[in-house]
């Protein structure tokens, strides 16, 4: 059912991939809640994933740009606001990537190159999307604009490695940037603290399985699923959450606040 949400607002998702996504399943919530956007990956990306196929199912497009590109961006945001008609309502930031963690080195042992990589590609691609957005006067007086991140950006799970340091680094951006951007055009930005998902990305974490299955039995109401965040993403979109920004939202089950649970004890 249809709340028509986002009727008449125009957005850009990055990141989907494939339908485990959760930016897949975000692109199908907008859409049906009545938004018009265009999907943009990396080049390499849109090469492996089916981005293509959703564009033509949900009336979109698919633009090509490389988050740490400045150029691309900015041409990114010019071309979605003439293809949309107008500028962007809402930004959705779904990117992540560890060489590190690809590559199997420890958290103690990093590749710096890789590091570099990993902070540039997951986080310092948010910071470079808002300031293409400002450069081209592309986002409209109100705008949302959103990215995922984790928990590990405020504990330690050992195994996620210098993606936890990308997402505190995403957080920060989200503050900062937030403020800023509140005070210059009314735009509101914040981050959604996701559960363990089990998406491309999230499933190339050693020890995924199993602390899936630990996060389901710690959260009261189990694991957020992809397609509940997409319906958090929408709400965050819309004009409902209009006085919402500079804030880490947790959406995980109750996961973040929970000590210990009885499944956890007698497992």
């Amino acid at each position: 059912m249809s709340h028509s949400l986002l009727q008449g607002k125009r957005g850009i998702i990055f990141g989907a991939l494939d339908q485990q996504s959760i930016a897949w399943k975000v692109a199908e919530k907008a859409h049906h809640e009545g938004a018009r956007f265009v999907l943009t990956n990396a080049p390499v990306a849109l090469r492996m994933g089916q981005i293509q196929e959703l564009a033509e199912r949900l009336n979109s497009t698919v633009i090509g740009a490389d988050a740490t590109v400045d150029a691309d961006l900015e041409s990114l945001f010019t071309q979605a606001v003439e293809f949309l008609g107008g500028p962007i309502d809402f930004v959705l930031h779904s990117i992540g990537m560890s060489p590190n963690v690809r590559k199997g080195k420890a958290y103690t042992d990093l590749n710096y190159e890789f590091y570099h990589k990993t902070l540039d590609v997951s986080a310092m691609s948010f910071h470079r999307t808002m300031r293409a957005a400002v450069a081209t006067k592309a986002l409209a007086q109100g705008a949302s604009v959103l990215a995922l991140s984790y928990i590990a950006a405020q504990r330690v799970f050992p195994d996620y490695n210098d993606m936890a340091d990308a997402k505190a680094l995403l957080e920060s951006i989200a503050r900062s940037f937030g403020y800023h951007l509140g005070k210059s055009h009314g735009v509101r930005v914040n981050t959604i603290s996701q559960s363990p998902t089990r998406t491309t990305a999230g499933s190339g974490v050693k020890g995924f399985d199993d602390f899936l299955d630990y996060a389901e039995r710690m959260s009261p109401l189990g694991n957020a699923s992809a397609e509940s965040c997409a319906d958090y993403c929408v709400v965050m979109f819309s004009d409902l959450t209009r006085m919402v920004t500079m804030q880490n939202l947790f959406h995980d089950g109750g996961f973040s606040f929970t000590g210990v649970s009885q499944e956890v004890l007698q497992s």
